[in-house]
């Protein structure tokens, strides 16, 4: 294992990057009849990230997509055709790279490394082949040196200003099937060890039927130092208005790292999205992922669409909000953020 300068820091998400890393809808499977809906939505969003201009330049960043197998990579590069993409063979289970692949971050010097933490199927219960050994592939192909932490932790569980400040949930990290021997204090300073933050910021819950136990890139994000965005409920009909409201709560008033006030800045909540059996799904517009000149939003074909990449674009001067249809990418267990891990630019170029 290569050796990192100790207390490494992931930079926000809204700092340059130098690629995103994506797998392709690849498991008839698991997705079944969605799959060709699942990767349509895909390609939708890889080029919202590359942002490619009329004259065919990519304004954006460069993808590195997974790929199982042969089949499945010519299948991709049809799909992706004039995108600036690399394809990695590299087996894997399912497309939520958030969670299983490493999380880049800058060492002191500048230079970035993989951190790579234990994956466990979000608490047991989707354990599927190759996704526990996707981060050190992934880790390996990016040609960094790499740093493993020994404890539970997917990516979409901890959100960062890359300022010192982390925020996540208690339903998540103190869920016993997530690091069952360490209490709040021990993944407080874990968290802070591995991602270079001095304060963790809590929420108690997420999202209604959310099986990773309450992620906190579907509730709560960073959208700027000392600012976090959150979604206001769509009625008293929504199905997370209780949730929504106290997440809010337990947000205003509390400090970062840096001794500053969050402000907490409103989105709307898309409101029910119901599933084929009628139960709610854990729809969120803030699961977006900041690219380098776009924003992209996740959409599910409800009213407040607009009004969700309006606002959410207002947050981000000089990016352009980017509505796509990520319905099919929620019947499988999230959004975008959930499917896709940025790869930080050297710090020199930030």
């Amino acid at each position: 294992m290569s050796k990192i300068s100790p207390r490494p820091v992931q930079p926000a998400e809204w700092a340059p990057h130098d690629s995103v890393w994506l797998a392709w809808p690849s498991h008839a499977d698991l997705w079944q009849e969605a799959l060709p809906d699942a990767r349509a939505a895909f390609v939708a969003f890889a080029r919202g990230i590359a942002d490619v201009d009329a004259e065919g330049r990519a304004r954006g960043e460069s993808l590195d997509v997974l790929v199982p197998d042969a089949a499945n990579e010519a299948e991709a590069r049809t799909a992706l055709a004039g995108l600036p993409v690399r394809f990695h063979r590299i087996p894997f289970g399912d497309i939520w790279m958030r969670d299983i692949a490493p999380i880049f971050v800058h060492a002191a010097d500048g230079s970035l490394a993989a951190a790579r933490f234990r994956f466990n199927g979000w608490g047991g219960k989707y354990v599927l082949p190759h996704d526990a050994d996707v981060a050190e592939r992934v880790a390996v192909a990016s040609g960094l040196p790499t740093r493993a932490f020994d404890f539970v932790l997917e990516g979409g569980s901890v959100e960062v200003d890359g300022e010192g400040t982390i925020l996540t949930s208690e339903q998540c990290l103190l869920h016993p099937n997530r690091n069952p021997t360490l209490d709040r204090a021990a993944i407080e300073r874990a968290l802070c060890e591995a991602l270079g933050g001095t304060k963790v910021l809590w929420v108690t819950e997420g999202l209604v039927n959310d099986h990773t136990d309450g992620h906190i890139d579907t509730i709560a994000r960073y959208v700027a130092p000392g600012v976090v965005a959150v979604m206001e409920p769509a009625g008293d009909d929504d199905p997370n208005a209780d949730v929504l409201r106290r997440i809010a709560a337990e947000l205003e008033g509390q400090t970062d790292a840096a001794g500053r006030t969050l402000r907490v800045a409103r989105v709307p909540s898309p409101g029910a999205v119901l599933d084929e059996d009628g139960e709610p799904m854990p729809a969120s517009h803030v699961n977006f992922y900041i690219a380098n000149t776009t924003v992209i939003v996740p959409t599910y074909g409800t009213a407040t669409a607009g009004a969700a990449v309006a606002a959410i674009g207002a947050l981000f001067p000089g990016r352009r909000a980017i509505g796509v249809d990520a319905k099919a990418i929620l019947e499988g267990g999230g959004a975008f953020h959930c499917i896709s891990q940025q790869q930080p630019a050297r710090k020199e170029r930030a």
